[in-house]
């Protein structure tokens, strides 16, 4: 439970993370990734980068909200991965959290699956380091 200046906060959230080989991660989230719940995301998905995965998939099939604090993890995961040549890509089927990411222009800067077996079957990303050789 969180707590905030009008009493307690109850949190419908959940974050379960996988490695599924070749140094590629699933972080599941279900519920609202908000405010209150974003720090434990950006907990977790520093933890990952610094065991320089090639790849993170935030599966957000289970999400029923997100807000700006949540796209702000997500965007700096995105950064220091590429820093690194990994890549972080986004599973969402959700038309209302797809219809966010294209209002802040950030479906450009993820890529965004369907379903996560489509994008644990889609190959990785080219490095943009390797595509300017």
């Amino acid at each position: 439970m969180t707590f905030d200046t009008e009493g307690p906060h109850e949190v419908d959230f959940g974050l379960v993370t996988r490695e599924m080989g070749a140094r590629t991660f699933v972080v599941g989230l279900t519920g609202e990734v908000d405010l209150y719940t974003a720090p434990e995301l950006k907990s977790e998905l520093l933890r990952l980068v610094a065991e320089g995965p090639n790849r993170i998939v935030v599966d957000l099939s289970g999400a029923t909200f997100v807000d700006s604090t949540t796209l702000g993890v997500l965007l700096g995961a995105v950064k220091r991965l590429r820093l690194i040549g990994g890549e972080l890509v986004i599973v969402c089927a959700d038309l209302n959290i797809r219809r966010i990411l294209s209002i802040t222009l950030l479906d450009r800067a993820f890529t965004i699956y369907d379903t996560l077996e489509d994008a644990l079957a889609a190959p990785a990303a080219v490095p943009v380091e390797s595509q300017q050789a």
